[in-house]
């Protein structure tokens, strides 16, 4: 039986790349969205007519209820669940001083509390020989201005992945979390200028923007046969830059 991989977020940007990549190294894919249904739809077809398998799965993260009923349809459809990656996040830039509530509390729910719902399941039904896979980012390391909550939401859950790694003992299931740099996804473009883009590509020694696939790339080594020594670490995917 082929295993199966949950990846929230996946409707677009790096959660559409690492379902894709993962779809093409022999999983069955459940590709979450919360909004966009569209994308998930377009892109499980995308999968189905390479050879793949995929189901899209509406679920907030957010909110545990959805998230173990996700995980029951990833059950009944492909037989368990093998791997998770908590993709799932949203950015929401301000400084300490000006942040309101609103902000505050919105990503404290999706980055944190969506991550947690995901290991919670995660821990309970992920079959023995599993991998977790979480997103931080490197502006934990870089602790930029304006990213104080994002960045500490982030920094939560790289404490989580160290945490639940010990806790999974004797289940040969690894738990990793993988923080990128700036790369180029409709969401990290939008309203940005030519000029700032620039300026953060050449950040890191390798002067370029990430791509989605070179995020997915690193998915792929921590869920597959040659990540299985890795375990309780934070993989920083940025070409150098932290």
């Amino acid at each position: 039986m082929a295993r199966a991989a949950i990846v929230t977020g996946a409707s677009r940007g790096i959660g559409a790349a690492v379902a894709e990549r993962l779809a093409k190294d022999g999983f069955s894919v459940v590709v979450n969205y919360a909004g966009g249904e569209t994308e998930a739809a377009a892109l499980v077809n995308e999968i189905k007519s390479a050879g793949g398998r995929a189901i899209a799965a509406k679920a907030d993260v957010s909110k545990a209820d959805e998230v173990s009923r996700m995980f029951q349809i990833a059950e009944k459809e492909f037989g368990g669940v093998d791997v998770l990656v908590n993709n799932a996040g949203i950015m929401l830039l301000s400084n300490v001083a000006t942040t309101d509530d609103t902000v505050f509390d919105r990503q404290i729910a999706v980055n944190l509390k969506g991550t947690f719902n995901g290991l919670r399941e995660a821990a309970k039904r992920l079959r023995n020989g599993g991998r977790v896979i979480n997103f931080s980012t490197s502006v934990v390391g870089l602790k930029l201005e304006t990213y104080g909550v994002y960045a500490a939401t982030k920094a939560a859950v790289e404490t989580l992945t160290a945490i639940l790694s010990k806790e999974l003992r004797g289940r040969s299931i690894t738990v990793n979390a993988i923080a990128p740099g700036p790369t180029a996804t409709d969401l990290f473009l939008h309203g940005k200028s030519q000029e700032l883009i620039d300026r953060m590509a050449k950040m890191n020694p390798l002067e370029r923007l990430g791509t989605p696939q070179d995020i997915a790339a690193a998915v792929s080594f921590l869920a597959g046969p040659d990540g299985s020594w890795i375990n309780g670490q934070v993989l920083r995917a940025n070409g150098g830059m932290i």
